[in-house]
């Protein structure tokens, strides 16, 4: 068995590419069922965001569970599956790669906290989909504990930027002064009252707020004194506005060339500022070659941030060397498990000897008392536990060291254990498990 992450992220792929690969809650669960019964893989998470996609597997057959894996990414997001966007970790690697993600230290913004709430989410989805056992449930137990732990033991998230103020601090890099300025937000979700509440804060007077949802778009332009307007009359709000930040959760362009084309004129080349901070993108890309229109996207945001890593690095510092310790932590304990199932199949292959030896006993020993047949049992069981007692020792001392296979194929041919049967994970020197 092995265990791998397949993904993406904003260091590896563009916004254009990410957003092919952005699922929904319904999406995964369809992915998922699609792995379920696979002979290549007993295990697998999927988690999407804005800035990644990312399957945490493991794999009975780790060539031709990739092979699967790939098929099925091509398969949903078309001809844009390219493997040069993708990144692929094994072993104690794939470990503290989702360590460090769901510290917040892999992502756009270092010390954000919706990642840690995001990884949650999609252990409960592949939990409910029957997608999660020994393997998956230790390494997210222990990652969401990690995440808690770094987020208290530090002050990374101190006062951090988020991708929505980051956006805000970007609109008051190009405008200056907000308070005079007509801001227009379309989406009434997490990133929405977000950039709402930092627009408020720095400023902003004139907030207008647009979504499907009308009561949700009255309940958030209450939260940052603004006016709630239905959705299908934003572009009406557009005609006059300064700033338009967009992060809805549609699947398709919102904001067109088309559209632009009719309420430019209105402006009378009054600049127009387009911030989208949804993933899939809510602006077609050809609007921000329009004139009088400057068009940025999450990715643009980037520069902005950099200022917030800065600030963070001490404290990335001391979130790393946490990292580190529960690393090796989990380490030992996943080394044990690598051997567990041989351990377990062994195991109940004597008990069930032991049963049917001692079944047989008894029907030649009619007579014996209770307390007589107790008496034996608990010899018998013993017996086996000091006969097991040096194989699993053996056992546990060379999981996880290139002498692991060797041992688990003689443990399995001396005991006739069902080979077909149980977990192993792999070879080490191949799939660099634990290096």
């Amino acid at each position: 068995m092995q265990l791998i992450v397949l993904g993406l992220n904003h260091k590896t792929a563009p916004v254009e590419v990410r957003e092919r690969f952005n699922f929904t809650a319904e999406r995964i669960e369809a992915i998922l069922r699609r792995f379920r019964g696979s002979d290549f893989l007993s295990e697998a998470v999927l988690l999407s965001t804005c800035n990644r996609t990312e399957i945490y597997l493991v794999l009975d057959k780790p060539e031709e569970g990739l092979a699967l894996i790939r098929h099925t990414l091509k398969h949903v997001s078309g001809d844009l599956y390219k493997q040069e966007y993708f990144y692929n970790l094994t072993g104690v690697n794939c470990v503290k790669h989702l360590f460090r993600v769901v510290s917040s230290l892999d992502s756009l913004v270092i010390g954000e906290g919706q990642i840690l709430s995001q990884i949650k989410n999609a252990y409960s989805i592949a939990r409910r989909q029957g997608m999660t056992c020994t393997f998956l449930n230790t390494l997210f137990h222990r990652a969401i504990a990690v995440g808690k732990r770094v987020r208290t033991e530090t002050r990374i998230a101190y006062n951090s930027v988020s991708v929505s103020s980051a956006a805000v601090d970007l609109a008051i890099d190009i405008l200056g002064d907000l308070s005079n300025t007509n801001v227009l937000i379309i989406g009434a979700g997490h990133m929405g009252e977000l950039t709402a509440r930092h627009l408020y804060d720095k400023g902003a007077k004139n907030i207008f707020v647009a979504n499907r949802d009308q009561v949700k778009a009255k309940n958030l332009a209450a939260k940052c004194h603004g006016l709630p307007i239905r959705f299908q009359d934003f572009w009406g709000n557009a005609s006059t506005a300064d700033i338009i930040i967009t992060s809805t959760g549609a699947t398709h362009y919102i904001i067109t060339k088309k559209g632009m084309e009719q309420i430019l004129p209105q402006r009378k080349n009054k600049p127009l500022i387009l911030i989208d901070i949804a993933v899939p993108r809510d602006v077609a890309p050809e609007v921000g070659k329009m004139e009088g229109v400057q068009l940025y996207n999450i990715d643009d945001l980037e520069d902005v941030v950099d200022t917030n890593k800065a600030m963070r690095s001490i404290e990335a510092e001391t979130a790393e060397k946490i990292i580190e310790e529960e690393v090796l932590e989990l380490k030992e304990r996943l080394r044990y498990l690598s051997m567990r199932p041989v351990m377990l199949r062994l195991g109940d292959k004597m008990e069930l000897m032991r049963q049917r030896v001692l079944k047989h006993a008894f029907v030649k020993m009619p007579d014996l008392s209770d307390k007589e047949r107790h008496i034996v049992d608990l010899m018998t069981q013993r017996l086996t536990r000091k006969f097991l007692r040096e194989p699993m020792i053996a056992m546990n001392t060379v999981a996880g060291t290139p002498s692991e296979e060797l041992y688990r194929k003689m443990i399995s041919d001396l005991f006739l254990l069902d080979k077909n049967e149980g977990d192993d994970l792999g070879n080490e020197k191949e799939y660099d498990y634990w290096n």
